[in-house]
C-alpha cells in the first residue's frame, strides 16, 4: 500500500519515482521538501519535490 499524505511531512527521505521513470518504475531518493498531491491518498502516489528538485510520486518511506 502507498503511503497516504498523513504518513509524508518535510524532511523525510523517501523513494519516489518521476514522470521518465514511470515505465521502467525505477525509484530515485531524496529528502521532500514540499508536498504537491493536496488529498489525503491517491491511487498513484502522493506527489512530492524532493530537496534536490526532482517531482514524483511516493512509492515507499526509506528508514
Amino acid at each position: 500500500m502507498l503511503p497516504a499524505r498523513a504518513d509524508l511531512k518535510a524532511g523525510m527521505k523517501v523513494a519516489i519515482v518521476t514522470k521518465a521513470n514511470q515505465n521502467s518504475g525505477e525509484l530515485t531518493e531524496g529528502i521532500v521538501m514540499d508536498i504537491l498531491t493536496k488529498s489525503s491518498r491517491h491511487p498513484h502516489g502522493i506527489k512530492v519535490r524532493l530537496e534536490c528538485g526532482l517531482v514524483g510520486r511516493v512509492r515507499e518511506i526509506s528508514k
